[in-house]
């Protein structure tokens, strides 16, 4: 028994009778206001309508004049012999629904890849323009090739609405049922003659091609029925036999019970990605009644990616109708029994189930002439060949592909040998013969296996890192910081607690997990998603690094970082210390130099000064200077860090004091000034010879305070009785309250320090502001 392969075959094609303007009608016969009910299941319906084209007179070039149009947002070229080609371009402008604005001209891409056995027309590529109401074509076959015969433009709407729940496809029935020939579709009448379609005029056949110039559509009818059983009509053109050069996608057709076998869904060594199925994009199953096919062998070998050649305007929320424009398409405009693509995922990253038959199974698509008996085909959405596919996008069709190949055993990184159903040609020139043994990447581009530039330069292009994420081990793998406390060189130090941030290349999507590794062994396990992990570490030095699982199960894991783990505090082997230096002396800041050294065990930070003001140094600097209030106690303290964040305090306290020269005892001859510039007001100075003034105090550093100038003479200084030092007070420039000479001792002690006037020639003037000491 057999059903002819489209029951939509004999749909009537009649004229509009509508002067330059195209009528869409329901695609599958029904009324195009024929939706279901709110809230009923039920499909979107799409609708289409076709025009032909004026061809030239040599039958080089065509055209269709620019008119208006009935709604539609895809469209296409056809010809009647399904197994031609259009040599030239083909061409097409659109004009924008509701407005004036019509679209640049947009090359169609040359033809569908022949993709299906006894298909009823060959075309070009679907495409997507979006919502339009004006159209026009041109057809240049270069001007010495002749067009095919039969050249039509095909506009296709895919339907809008509200997308519900569906049956299981018209084709599934349970076994242990005997139901009615016309239960394969749920909108069939019994007693349906199977021969005719109830819209259907006498002799009506939809690949006929209207007269040029001339508008055909479907009428409204009733609800298509399913035929009944019966003998196949050799004489039927309607019905081709599959091509005894391609292995036919098509499998045992329709009948009361199920006569397709089924072959099992095996498991798969990577996760099913999300699929919107067939009723989640609005399948119209009864424009394809069919049971599905399955690959000769039940093993999917290869997958084949594809573009869809279309316009890549379409926004996420469209992508459910571009699929059903794309599935109207291949069925009702090229006569094909399903979607060619096993698959689509539009450019936001999601995927659609195309052909029927289980997602899970080996289903035979029709995308890739020669070769479908052995690979699933895979297309995104829209045109790839000056832009590539999104990142949402490429990593779909990498978990899909991946989850496919995945079910036998294939790597999606390697290589298969396919047989070739027909003889062929490649894009890159390269040709076989029926029966060759091809060996092709497990994944590849259409144009490897056809003639073709499909999936697009841009697309192809990305192949080798598609294949990368899809098969791994994970790509880009860098281990970019371990945060502990602190970092010495390639050394990271902490307590006990490390952070470690690593990213990747290869999508999240396909990576089944990370596994934090300290010297070689699993501390912690994280998602894919994850780009962090913690671990707590015993003392001592470590090993740290991050293993990434692909979903494939191969591995890649970083450069290994060193950890040390340490609770030891660092220690000031130099506690904090005071001492009076050089500088100009204010009541207010005393000139004075803060001491200290600080060493770790492992490696030190930083020092940082708390109080009486904040200052951070280096772990290699042991001073700095400061100055402090005369008369006021002043506490310094300071807190040393290691790089594992351990610390360690000191502090020191000291009290700057100003004796003034009154204060000193005196012999010879000095004479009070006056002046603001000096410290307190006044000074005394003197230019006699051997003139002195000493001063007695208890403190542990000290420093003289003089006045200078080009005519300053010399001192001669003395500690506890012994000479020390001469000093010079002669300076280019007029400096007051200047701290010149000072003294430091270990401990705090009396001490007297006298000065004395050598009376220099011709500049024996010495002018003294006093002492300064620390106590």
């Amino acid at each position: 028994m057999h059903t002819p392969r489209h029951f939509w075959k004999t749909a009537a094609v009649v004229a509009a009778g509508l002067s330059g303007a195209l009528v869409l009608q329901s695609m599958t016969g029904r009324p195009a206001d024929g939706d279901p009910p709110a809230g009923a299941p039920g499909p979107v319906i799409s609708k289409a309508e076709t025009s032909a084209l004026r061809v030239s007179g040599d039958g080089t070039s065509a055209s269709l004049g620019k008119r208006d149009t009935g709604p539609f947002s895809m469209l296409g070229v056809t010809w009647s012999d399904p197994s031609a080609r259009v040599a030239g371009t083909v061409e097409v402008r659109t004009r924008q629904t509701g407005t004036q604005s019509w679209s640049s001209w947009l090359k169609l891409d040359g033809d569908s890849g022949q993709g299906e056995s006894g298909a009823l027309r060959g075309g070009t590529e679907p495409a997507w323009v979006g919502p339009s109401d004006g159209v026009e074509v041109r057809v240049d076959g270069r001007g010495t090739t002749r067009l095919p015969k039969g050249l039509r433009l095909d506009l296709v709407d895919p339907g809008s609405g509200k997308v519900t729940a569906l049956d299981p496809a018209a084709y599934t029935v349970d076994e242990d049922e005997t139901p009615d020939p016309s239960a394969s579709d749920p909108g069939a009448e019994p007693g349906t003659d199977p021969g005719t379609d109830p819209g259907a005029g006498p002799g009506a056949d939809p690949g006929a091609d209207p007269q040029p110039g001339e508008t055909v559509s479907e009428p409204p009818a009733a609800e298509p029925t399913v035929p009944a059983p019966s003998s196949p009509d050799p004489s039927d053109p309607s019905d081709p036999e599959p091509s005894a050069s391609e292995p036919s996608s098509s499998s045992p057709t329709a009948s009361p019970s199920s006569s397709v076998s089924v072959p099992p869904a095996p498991p798969s060594t990577a996760p099913r990605p999300p699929i919107t199925d067939r009723a989640g994009w609005g399948a119209d199953e009864s424009i394809s009644p069919e049971e599905p096919g399955y690959l000769p062998d039940g093993r999917v070998k290869a997958v084949v990616v594809h573009h869809t050649a279309e316009s890549n305007d379409y926004t996420c929320a469209q992508g459910p109708a571009v699929v059903r424009g794309i599935y109207a398409y291949h069925v009702k405009q090229l006569g094909w029994k399903d979607l060619g693509y096993n698959f689509l995922v539009d450019k936001c990253g999601t995927v659609y189930e195309g052909r029927k038959g289980g997602t899970d199974r080996p289903v035979m698509g029709a995308h890739a002439y020669g070769f479908n008996a052995e690979t699933t085909g895979i297309s995104v959405l829209g045109t790839y060949t000056d832009v590539a596919p999104s990142d949402a996008a490429l990593t779909s069709v990498a978990r899909i592909a991946v989850w496919k190949l995945g079910q036998y055993g294939v790597d999606p990184a390697g290589t298969a040998t396919l047989t070739a159903g027909d003889s062929g040609r490649s894009y890159a020139g390269k040709t076989w013969a029926k029966g060759a043994k091809l060996s092709l990447p497990a994944i590849h581009g259409h144009r490897d296996n056809f003639n073709t530039q499909c999936p697009g330069n841009a697309y192809y292009a990305k192949l080798p890192t598609l294949r990368a994420w899809a098969g791994g081990p994970v790509s880009g793998l860098t281990l970019k910081s371990v945060t502990g406390t602190g970092k010495a060189g390639t050394t990271t130090h902490t307590k006990s607690s490390v952070t470690v941030n690593w990213s990747a290349t290869t999508p999240a999507a396909l990576i089944a997990k990370y596994e934090l590794l300290v010297n070689g062994k699993v501390a912690a396990t994280t998602t894919g998603t994850a780009t962090s992990a913690k671990a707590t570490l015993t003392a001592g030095t470590h090993k740290v690094a991050v293993r990434a699982v692909h979903q494939s199960g191969k591995t890649a894991t970083t450069a290994a970082a060193t950890v040390v783990a340490e609770t030891t505090a660092p220690a000031f082997t130099t506690k904090p210390n005071l001492e009076l230096r050089t500088g100009t002396v204010n009541t207010a800041a005393v000139p004075l130099t803060l001491k200290w050294k600080a060493t770790d065990g492992a490696a030190l930070k930083e020092v940082r000064l708390t109080a009486p003001t904040a200052k951070t140094y280096g772990p290699t600097v042991t001073s700095a200077p400061h100055t402090a209030k005369s008369g006021a106690a002043t506490t310094w303290s300071l807190k040393a860090y290691d790089q594992a964040g351990n610390t360690a305090t000191a502090s020191v306290a000291g009290t700057p004091v100003i004796l003034q020269e009154t204060s000193a005892t005196k012999s010879g001859t000095w004479t009070a000034k006056s002046s603001a510039s000096y410290l307190g007001g006044k000074s005394y100075t003197s230019s006699a010879k051997n003139a002195s003034l000493s001063w007695t105090f208890t403190g542990r550093s000290v420093a003289w305070v003089a006045s200078r100038a080009a005519t300053s003479g010399q001192a001669h200084v003395y500690v506890d009785g012994t000479k020390v030092t001469t000093v010079d007070l002669k300076s280019s420039t007029t400096k007051y309250r200047d701290a010149l000479w000072t003294k430091t001792w270990s401990t705090s002690t009396k001490h007297t320090v006298k000065i004395v006037v050598v009376g220099t020639g011709g500049r024996p003037a010495v002018t003294t502001d006093g002492l300064v000491y620390l106590k």
